[in-house]
């Protein structure tokens, strides 16, 4: 399966431009309710900004949200993934660089993003559909 049958597409990838302030990373994480921002360069991703770095990064220095931007608080060693990429390889990277959320690019431009909440809830999904074939062939218990 790749990787995008399971990822947020392109449209619904949540990104913001390393000059955006972290006020404004926040504001938007509220509003769309999510944990993490990709920041992008003519589409290509650069960074990423998380709920936790504005916390590290930012509040617990004592910077100002409104001068202090993305650039300045974003994770910038950046793992990303093929549109080809499958499940079993978009896990071994997760743990080898042991990251939660990756983008998904096409010819190096965002074309979704993956969680690993995804990969949980595609997991609970097969694993219903397998519960249920052992039902169906199984005696009553």
């Amino acid at each position: 399966m790749p990787s995008l049958d399971i990822a947020r597409q392109k449209d619904a990838v949540v990104t913001a431009t390393p000059d955006t302030p972290v006020g404004d990373l926040a504001k938007t994480m509220k509003n769309k309710k999510v944990g993490s921002v990709v920041i992008h360069q003519n589409e290509e991703p650069v960074g990423i900004v998380t709920d936790r770095d504005i916390v590290v990064n930012l509040v617990a220095e004592g910077k100002d949200p409104k001068t202090t931007t993305a650039n300045d608080v974003m994770e910038k060693d950046i793992i990303t993934v093929d549109v080809s990429t499958g499940i079993r390889e978009i896990c071994a990277k997760m743990q080898e660089h042991s990251v939660r959320r990756m983008p998904i690019t096409e010819n190096g431009k965002i074309a979704g993003f993956v969680t690993l909440d995804d990969l949980v809830v595609l997991i609970d999904q097969e694993l219903h559909d397998l519960s249920e074939v052992i039902k169906t062939h199984s005696p009553p218990y």
